[in-house]
């Protein structure tokens, strides 16, 4: 057996294995090291996506002693489909074909440590990581998407027809850690399925993810991940023509007053959801601050 720092694992021939084609762009694509590239999954679960606004406290925080460690953002990168874990992360290259993938290990920053060959970025960083390799589930199909984001065994709604009542890790942020910052959402998915991302379940409709798909100018990528060329709008900041900030005011209005008369016969907690969003879209809408941090024309 050869030794496991000479670094000279070679796969063994097989069959050809579904990533080999990967050009080097989309390879090295996996390792999402800017938001840029974060957006361009469009498959990831986001948790207070205020990333530039907590930096900024932070750098001031040096200055002025005050307690940014209070404003955190969190970035899950929510894999639903794509690369397994023996090709990327545990790779175990000392067993059988059929118990490991094509790839060569490299070495990383932290000594003994290996991953896969396309993702050199993270192995430079290895030691900001910490890699889980114990998790394990019960069933080879999708129900533990819904599971593992709410922590809660019965949140499978193909099996449990009350599964999808149990709020996601995102919404529970939401309620009770709520926005780092007043009119930016706390909770903001970009998601390719519906069935991809948590929801708020019995913690109230108001607390379910902010789709940022419709906030951001995002490249549009074919089914195996290659920028096309071209780049979707943000819908949600695109008025029609005679649309102006005076009459949204003027609609908001009327929805105060329409809202007032039907609250009272309202049993689903639509009404109540609605509370919540109408300040904070017309925040949105009037302000600037939700559309600076979705324009990717601002990163470096």
């Amino acid at each position: 057996m050869k030794n496991r720092q000479d670094h000279r694992y070679r796969p063994a021939a097989h069959v050809r294995h579904a990533f080999e084609s990967f050009g080097g762009t989309q390879r090295e694509g996996l390792c999402l090291s800017s938001r840029r590239n974060m957006m361009k999954a469009s498959m990831a679960g986001v948790a207070g996506l205020t990333l530039p606004g907590l930096l900024q406290q932070r750098a001031l925080a040096t200055t002025t002693g005050s307690g940014a460690g209070s404003r955190r953002s969190v970035i899950l990168l929510w894999m639903t489909g794509g690369p397994s874990h023996i090709d990327m992360w545990d790779m175990k290259p000392d067993r059988p074909l059929n118990n490991r993938g094509p790839f060569t290990p490299i070495r990383t920053s932290i000594p003994g440590e290996f991953i896969c060959e396309h993702l050199p970025k993270q192995a430079a960083m290895m030691d900001k990581f910490t890699i889980i390799r114990s998790v394990d589930c019960r069933h080879s199909n999708h129900e533990p998407n819904q599971v593992m984001q709410t922590g809660h065994r019965d949140a499978a709604p193909r099996v449990n027809r009350n599964g999808d009542r149990y709020p996601a890790m995102g919404s529970v942020v939401a309620k009770f850690r709520q926005s780092n910052r007043s009119g930016v959402p706390p909770y903001v998915a970009f998601q390719k399925s519906p069935t991809h991302i948590g929801y708020a379940g019995y913690l109230g409709k108001q607390y379910n993810p902010f789709m940022g798909n419709q906030a951001a100018a995002l490249p549009v990528l074919n089914q195996v991940g290659i920028d096309s060329g071209a780049v979707s709008k943000p819908e949600m900041f695109q008025f029609t023509r005679d649309l102006s900030f005076e009459r949204i005011e003027q609609r908001m209005g009327l929805l105060r007053e329409l809202d007032h008369m039907r609250r009272e016969l309202d049993g689903s907690g639509t009404i109540e959801a609605m509370d919540a969003y109408q300040p904070q879209a017309y925040d949105m809408l009037t302000g600037n601050a939700v559309q600076r941090a979705f324009d990717l024309t601002q990163e470096s």
